[in-house]
């Protein structure tokens, strides 16, 4: 009898543990049924102007794709965090993403400090991310990929176009307190004083993040500008200070015709918040306008507007670099017939894809890409109109030829295994 219990009980609690291990199999392979992809973008804050447009149309590429049957026969799970524009918070949210989410890729950050603040983390957890937005360069990291501008790709023929084309002579750097605009303010310096301008025509300032009372800096700007040579205003501001910036321009009288602006950060969505009208003229330099008439850009545009339900919505520059981005990232993985993020990151130098801009995008061994050129007019309503472009897309430079300590640096990922392999000395880290 009691061999005949202690069989019926044992039997009872190997079906429950039995069951207990289907249940928690069955868990595992619904897990497994997913690839997970993290989007880290500021949807609070003073960057959510920017930012969080990148996060739906990273919502909507992911769509798409599972549409067409996602990838390595898995469908694609969005992970969306919001590190609310505060840099600290991007490192402990992607940290989030890896480790707790197990998500394959990251596709975020839009300033240097927020991408700064997560380069450790991806490199100990060994992910992937995806930048997407134009930064000062001088980097080149394992674990990104990056899909933005470099400064020779949108800095630089920005301020050559200012001085063929508008024949500027003074120059005002304005940017945001951080290291993309100082760093890239620092390069154009130098590749300015290299082309003869002298220190004195050259201003350089600094505010921070989400200023709102621009009447001193702009009355300054003003005059600088009178000095009786041609002057221009570089700005790499960033966020919802642009639009204060903009609307105290247009108080103070400044026009296009009397000091141009040449914007790096502002596209067509920082536009659609202000009226335009007293801003026509003025200038943008990107890789991509909403504005250019392609094929593949106006049917990204209307998926863009069916997504949205919104036909006002608009495309801009960082929303076409995830795309890229992204479209290499699904290539690669079915390249490497795997997410496991050391195969995806070999498999990624070489990779092609279309731009919207009808050229094509090639990921090089550095971890940047080919873009065109364009500099944009701003025209009524918020577009701008192409004054200038490359007659052929621009390899990214990693490391600027204009910096004493990063001239003699190159980066390559599949030869040398380096991201500032120096030159001169043979040695891997820069020195």
């Amino acid at each position: 009898m009691a061999d005949t219990l202690w069989t019926r009980r044992g039997s009872a609690i190997l079906l429950a543990g039995g069951m207990a291990l289907s249940l928690f199999g069955a868990s595992v392979a619904r897990a497994e049924e997913t690839i997970k992809v993290g989007i880290l973008h500021s949807l609070s804050g003073t960057m959510a102007i920017s930012e969080t447009t990148l996060k739906d149309a990273m919502l909507m590429l992911i769509a798409e794709q599972n549409a067409k049957g996602g990838v390595l026969g898995k469908k694609l799970e969005a992970v969306v965090v919001d590190p609310a524009s505060n840099w600290p918070l991007f490192a402990e949210k992607a940290r989030e993403l890896i480790s707790k989410n197990k998500v394959s890729a990251v596709f975020g950050c839009w300033t240097s400090v927020s991408r700064k603040s997560v380069l450790p983390v991806f490199k100990e957890l060994d992910s992937i991310l995806f930048y997407p937005v134009q930064y000062e360069g001088e980097e080149s990291e394992r674990n990104v990929f990056y899909t933005g501008a470099a400064p020779n790709q949108q800095a630089i023929p920005a301020v050559d176009y200012l001085m063929k084309e508008e024949g500027i002579e003074r120059w005002v750097l304005e940017g945001t307190d951080y290291v993309y605009p100082r760093t890239t303010n620092k390069i154009l310096e130098a590749y300015l004083k290299a082309k003869g301008v002298a220190p004195e025509d050259i201003s350089i300032n600094y505010t921070p993040f989400g200023q709102s009372d621009w009447q001193t800096r702009v009355a300054s700007i003003k005059a600088f500008g009178s000095a009786g040579k041609k002057t221009a205003v570089v700005s790499t501001i960033n966020g919802d200070a642009n639009v204060p910036f903009y609307k105290e321009l247009s108080n103070q009288g400044l026009k296009a015709t009397d000091i141009p602006v040449v914007a790096f950060s502002v596209g067509e969505e920082e536009l659609a918040g202000i009226d335009t009208k007293p801003l026509l003229g003025h200038l943008a330099a990107w890789n991509y306008f909403m504005s250019i008439d392609t094929p593949e850009n106006k049917t990204f545009i209307d998926q863009w507007h069916a997504f949205t339900k919104n036909p006002k919505r608009v495309t801009n520059d960082p929303m076409e670099a995830h795309y890229i981005g992204f479209n290499m990232w699904v290539k690669a993985v079915e390249k490497a017939g795997s997410v496991e993020p050391d195969k995806v990151i070999a498999a990624l130098p070489g990779i092609e894809q279309k731009n919207l801009t009808g050229g094509t995008a090639k990921m090089l061994p550095n971890h940047h890409i080919t873009k065109p050129v364009f500099i944009g007019e701003i025209k009524d309503g918020g577009q701008f109109d192409v004054v200038y472009r490359t007659e052929e897309p621009i390899p990214g430079e990693a490391w600027s030829k204009q910096l004493e300590g990063s001239k003699d640096l190159e980066a390559d990922w599949v030869k040398l295994n380096c991201g500032n392999y120096n030159t001169k000395t043979k040695k891997c880290g820069g020195a």
